[in-house]
């Protein structure tokens, strides 16, 4: 199998105070994946220690570029959303996921609020232009986070015609 040509692709997919640590590990394999960077915005809800990653049988989680952040406002001060391809993902989002033209970006963020609460909605607010949703029925809540996830990151990478990751392979041919 080989890689696809082009420009390295910069994905950053940002957990803002996850709480479900298995929903965490499913979005750190697609990371690993996809070799998308994961941001774990504290508070966390669980313990990602060493010890604690190897208990849980987490044998991707070296394979994962995770950058840790000690709050929301340390993170949006080190990433300034006026000046990156930042999006909220939202039940409550202006924009379907796919509307964006993310062909044509790099550095791209996609921030995803923990589960009981979503982002902060001031933060929604002072960027509503930048809420993206995945449409669904109205009579639910909402997805479950680490499927929002996968749903949003492969849209960016077809987007980017799945630049960085595998061809189909010649197995069969």
């Amino acid at each position: 199998m080989k890689l696809k040509e082009g420009r390295k692709v910069k994905i950053h997919v940002v957990m803002v105070e996850p709480e479900i640590p298995q929903n965490t590990g499913n979005i750190a394999r697609t990371c690993a994946a996809t070799g998308a960077k994961l941001h774990l915005v504290h508070p966390l809800g669980f313990d990602i220690s060493e010890k604690a990653v190897r208990r849980a049988g987490l044998d991707y989680w070296d394979k994962v570029d995770i950058e840790e952040h000690e709050s929301l406002e340390m993170f949006l001060e080190k990433y300034k959303p006026e000046e990156n391809h930042m999006f909220f993902a939202t039940t409550k989002g202006k924009h379907v996921y796919s509307e964006p033209n993310y062909e044509s970006m790099n550095d791209i963020f996609l921030l995803f609020g923990k589960e009981t609460k979503g982002l902060p909605e001031d933060l929604l607010q002072k960027y509503l232009d930048k809420t993206i949703r995945i449409p669904m029925r109205e009579s639910l809540r909402s997805l479950n986070l680490s499927n929002s996830v996968n749903i949003i990151l492969y849209e960016v990478f077809r987007h980017k015609n799945f630049e960085g990751l595998e061809e189909i392979s010649s197995y069969f041919d």
